[in-house]
This record gives structure tokens, sequence and C-alpha cells, in this order.
């Protein structure tokens, strides 16, 4: 239906170093690099002159009649459009893929290509020597690792790492000589059912043990993507940034509705996530598909050109008469279809829009984690576009439920989708019940076409995710009101009780904090058992950080590092602290606000390992990271002892 129209493109580098413009290939062309991709990984297989007699590697034949379970290709690369091409190879000869990506670390790599006894991994040229030095570390664990393909040209100065392929068992190739051979020896597609594992994606989980494998037929695959299509407006000639990693399911579901409907998908320069902006003023996408870490980036981008801009007063004036007059008109509910229209104010943000390179950009869709309503508000407003929230999980190939573009709310993730169906659980421990005031509150439970059936070769986690009914816990509270929206309010078991008996939710009163504080961008709240208030760690908003301190101090700091030494002093902090909790009066108890906290510029980092890729604090790992922090906290007392709470 779409061969001649674009398909995959990337942008490309000049010979002074910037990039230009986007070149796409059409999806004619890409359904033949396809084939060829598909035919030749059968091939280098087949011929490998590694292969031995070991049943990972007798599943490696080529079998249209599917008589046998297949082998595991890996991907491990940045978003480009290999890793498509790769994606669409694997559902159209019926080849289960999994995904590595930097920030699970060698140890977890190493677990992975242990577990899935995969014999093939396709990647970007420099994680090449990674993995061949891994296997030659663990030469038993990865002994059916017998095969990599660089997604980039390998040259004649790479026979370094062709060689080094060799002294460890493995075949290197790159993905061109691969397609070639495909090419010259063509094999037909072998078309999946709905019971062929497309992917096994390897949630990094929040316990900090090693990852759960959840295992997602083409079923779900299908009822997700039918999903996306019952739930947003198609557009003619639709085009996608792919900026999400690709190794997680938010951005496979993403890419897999886009190619469906003929979407022209363009990807960044490389696997550096700033040059977002850069990307989106040339490609001019139509919808961005973000988690709630970028937009809240985007929003403090944003406020200190339009509302924050002190430098220039009347600029200032200008966009906070139509920002809130905006905001104002969407919380109507007559308008939750619609952007109401302004037109004076209308011409001024659409100019801030452009500025920004997002001048076509219709809808941002958010999903991942929870997101602040203000946040979701303030973006809708000042960009003058639709924002969707939704749920979902690696467990459901990503969302199910999705909210209206213009929702007057704007905290819900929508009603329930039309693959899936849901039910609350009561926690009374926890205080939420079918019976509250509001509407029923309990754990989230779903079942349905979407939702996978188990984690693979791991039945004990299995058996502890699902009841007797099939009911899915997803381990996340929920209300839902009267018009059945759903909101996610909390997380089961993320409750702790202090010394004189409260039980607290932390992500409660992290979100509440988040949403109403805009200078901090991260929140990790503590509790002990031991000790009578909670203490924070608090991540500064980078790019107001400054403001805050003029407003606040009359004081100009413009280094980062000479920040975090300012709010060393307990006067500072303890300032800091108060303006926090005056921002959440009323709307926590005593018990629930900080009394100390530790102030950094984002502390919570994947790379510290104390949150998921998807920011989800990992609880556990980050008490023991912040151990000295905590301990200091406690030690100093409380700041606001002497405070009203």
């Amino acid at each position: 239906m779409n061969a001649d129209k674009p398909a995959l493109g990337k942008r490309i580098k000049n010979p002074d170093g910037t990039f230009g413009e986007y070149v796409f290939e059409n999806y004619g062309t890409v359904r033949r690099r396809r084939n060829n991709l598909g035919s030749g990984v059968f091939f280098i297989l087949e011929n490998n002159p590694y292969k031995t007699d070991s049943e990972a590697h007798k599943r490696m034949k080529y079998d249209p009649e599917k008589k046998t379970e297949g082998f595991i290709l890996t991907i491990f690369s940045h978003n480009r459009p290999e890793w498509a091409i790769c994606d669409l190879a694997s559902v159209a000869y019926s080849i289960t893929n999994t995904a590595l990506y930097d920030t699970l670390g060698p140890n977890t790599g190493k677990y992975i290509l242990n577990l899935t006894e995969s014999p093939i991994i396709i990647c970007s040229k420099e994680k090449i020597k990674i993995l061949i030095n891994l296997k030659r570390e663990n030469p038993e664990e990865l002994k059916n690792l017998i095969a990599i393909v660089s997604i980039d040209d390998l040259e004649e100065g790479d026979i370094e790492l062709r060689n080094l392929g060799h002294e460890n068992k493995i075949t290197v190739y790159d993905m061109k000589e691969v397609e070639t051979l495909g090419e010259i020896h063509p094999l037909p597609p072998i078309e999946p059912t709905p019971d062929t594992v497309f992917t096994i994606t390897f949630t990094s989980g929040t316990t900090g043990a090693n990852p759960k494998g959840v295992v997602l037929k083409n079923r779900n695959a299908v009822a997700a993507i039918t999903f996306v299509l019952c739930t947003l407006a198609s557009r003619f000639n639709p085009v996608n940034y792919s900026f999400l990693p690709l190794a997680h399911i938010y951005e496979r579901l993403v890419l897999q509705h886009a190619l469906v409907v003929g979407t022209k998908v363009g990807y960044p320069q490389g696997p550096s996530t700033l040059t977002l902006f850069d990307d989106i003023k040339v490609l001019k996408p139509d919808n961005l598909s973000l988690v709630p870490r970028v937009i809240t980036k985007l929003e403090g981008a944003i406020k200190a050109q339009t509302i924050k801009n002190d430098a220039n007063p009347m600029l200032k004036s200008l966009y906070t008469s139509a920002i809130n007059a905006k905001m104002e008109l969407q919380a109507k509910k007559e308008n939750e279809h619609k952007n109401p229209p302004l037109l004076v104010y209308d011409r001024l943000l659409n100019m801030l829009r452009k500025k920004m390179g997002l001048e076509k950009v219709e809808i941002i869709t958010t999903g991942s984690a929870p997101i602040s309503p203000s946040t979701i508000r303030f973006l809708k407003a000042s960009l003058n576009i639709g924002v969707a929230q939704g749920y979902g999980m690696s467990e459901s190939f990503a969302g199910f439920m999705a909210s209206s573009r213009f929702e007057t709310e704007s905290a819900s993730c929508g009603p329930i989708g039309v693959t899936c169906e849901i039910k609350l659980k009561d926690l009374p421990e926890m205080g939420y019940t079918s019976k509250d005031k509001g509407g029923p509150r309990g754990e989230l439970l779903v079942r349905g076409y979407q939702i996978f059936e188990g984690y693979y070769k791991n039945p004990e986690e299995t058996a502890k995710s699902f009841d007797k009914d099939g009911w899915f816990h997803t381990g996340d509270v929920a209300r839902i009101n009267s018009e059945n929206r759903v909101f996610i309010i909390d997380r089961v078991k993320n409750f702790f009780k202090l010394a004189q008996g409260e039980y607290v939710t932390p992500e409660k009163i992290e979100g509440m904090y988040l949403s109403k504080f805009p200078y901090i961008a991260q929140a990790y709240v503590h509790g002990d058992s031991t000790e009578s208030f909670l203490v924070g760690i608090i991540g500064l908003d980078p790019v107001i950080a400054t403001q805050y301190i003029k407003q606040r101090f009359n004081d100009t700091i413009e280094n980062k590092d000479d920040i975090i030494q300012f709010f060393k002093s307990t006067r500072n902090r303890k300032i800091l602290l108060e303006d926090m909790n005056q921002s959440i009066v009323n709307r926590l108890h005593g018990f629930e606000k900080l009394h100390n906290i530790f102030v950094d510029f984002e502390p919570l980092t994947v790379a510290r390992e104390v949150v998921t890729p998807t920011m989800k604090i990992r609880r556990a790992v980050a008490r023991k990271f912040f151990k000295n922090e905590i301990e200091k906290m406690y030690a100093e007392g409380s700041l606001i002892k002497d405070t009203k709470l």
C-alpha cells in the first residue's frame, strides 16, 4: 500500500561534522531489505563454523512449518533505521528478538544473553569489542553466541575486530554483507501466528534483582496496535520522530503502529538525547512520544522563555496572560476534545512553537511514569497543543488506556481501551477500598488480549503475578471516577511506618512536591520505623534554579557547583524546605511532610541504578546508595521542628 512513500530516515552528516536534511528509504526498499536481512541471518547461522550440536544451535534452522522452537536474536543499538528493519525481519521470519541497552550494565547483559542462549547479536559498531570481550570473560555462559552483525559498515581497518571474534568463536559481519548473502540465498518469509513469540522485553524492575523477561506474542502486539488505532486520531501522511529508546516497549509500540499507518519515521543523529530539538526543527514531526523526565525539562525550558523570563518583563507579561487565558479555557468541559481558539494569543503561542521546532506537532503523548497534572496543563496551554497521558507496562505491550488530548482534569490515564478489562482490588491496610469517597480505589488488575502470559523461564514470578481468574496484578493503586476515568495514585507495598505508627506512601508525597513546587525536578522520600519524620533527596531543576535563588534570596549564582554549595548551608536549605512545604500546605498531613533534605542536580540517575530506565525509583537500592546522606539528615534533625505543619 505504501511502497513508494518515505519510511525510515536519518540525517546525513556533512564534511564539517554537522548534520543536514533527512534522507529516507521508501517502504518498498525497507520491505526488500527486511527479507534480505531475514534470509541472511539464517544463512550465517546455518553455515557458521562455530555451530555446535547444542540445543540452542539446533533451533537456528530455517523451519517454515514452525515445528520447533526458534532461536532468539538480540539487538543492541541506539535508535536508527536499521533497528526497525531488524524488528520487521523478526516479525516476517517468525524470529523472537530481545534487546540490550547501555544502562543494563555488563552483568545484566551477560545474564540476558546466557538466559536466552542467543546465538546472534545485531549491534552498532562500537559495541562489538565489548561483546566479544564479554564472551571471552564468560566463555561457558555465552558459549552459544557465535555471530555478531555490525549495523555500521566494516572497513579494511576493522580486520582486527573480525580476528578478535574468531579468537573467541564468533563470526563478525556487517549488515550490508548479511543482506547481500540473503539476496543471493533468498528464503520466503515465515508468517507468524498469534502465538508466535515476537519479543522478550526485559524489565529492569525496582528491586535491584535480575530483570524479568516479559514474553510478548504477536497477538499482544496486534492488540496493542489495535488499541492505538482506536484511541488516537489518524493523520494523512504522518511524521514521527523516534526518540525514546527502542529497547523499551513504549517506543516499540510507537514504531509498529507507525509502520502500520504508513508513517515517515525520522531518527536521531546518534545515541545522544541532546539532539532532540535540533532534529525536530528539521524533521517537523506532527506528534511526539515522550516520557515525564523529558517533558519536565521541556516545561522548564519553556517557562524560562515565557512566564519566568525576568530578563524581558514585557514578554513575560504577554506570555503569562496568554498561558493563563488558555489554561482557563481548556479547563472547561466543552473543550475537552479540541483546542479552544484565542486568536491574538494563539498567534503569540504559535510563534513560540515555531521557535522550538514544534509548529506541526498536534499532540504529545506521555507514559511509563507518573507526571504532574500541572505540567500537562502548562504544556497544553503554552504550546497550544494536545497532551495525552497513557498507562501501560511491558507486560501489556505498552499502553492500553489513554486520556483525551484536552482532558480538563489533566490527571487521568483516560478510560480503559478496547483490548483489555480492569478491576480494582481493595487494599484496606493502605486505606484504599471500593467504598472510598470520590470513587473506588484499590490495586489495578487487568486482563485481556494485550496482556502477556508469563515471564521467560520464570514460572515462580509468573504465578505470583496472576490470580486464579487470570487477572494480572499491576502493583499500581488506581482510582476510578464517575466518568470511568482511571487515575494512578500510588504503588502497592510502597509504604512504611514511622516511629509514632503512621503509615506513609512515598510516591504520593513525591508526586505532590513535584507537581506543586516547580523548582525541583526529582524527589526521593525516605522514612524509617525508628524515626519520627521524613527526609528527602531533592533534585533541583537546573534551568530555573538560578531564578529561584534570585527571587527568594536576592542572589545571583550561575555555576551549578556553586548552587549546590549554596544549599549546603542549613539556613538556605531550611528556607527551600519551608517553601516546598508551603506549596503543598493543606494537601498532606503533617507527618507526610519532609523535615530535612539533601540537595543536588539530578541525584536520581540510571547510571547510579537508583532508578529504572523509565525513572521509577528502586527504593531498596536508593536507600543503600544515599545511606550516608540519610544518616546525616537524621543526625542533623528536623529543620522545621519549630514550624507549624
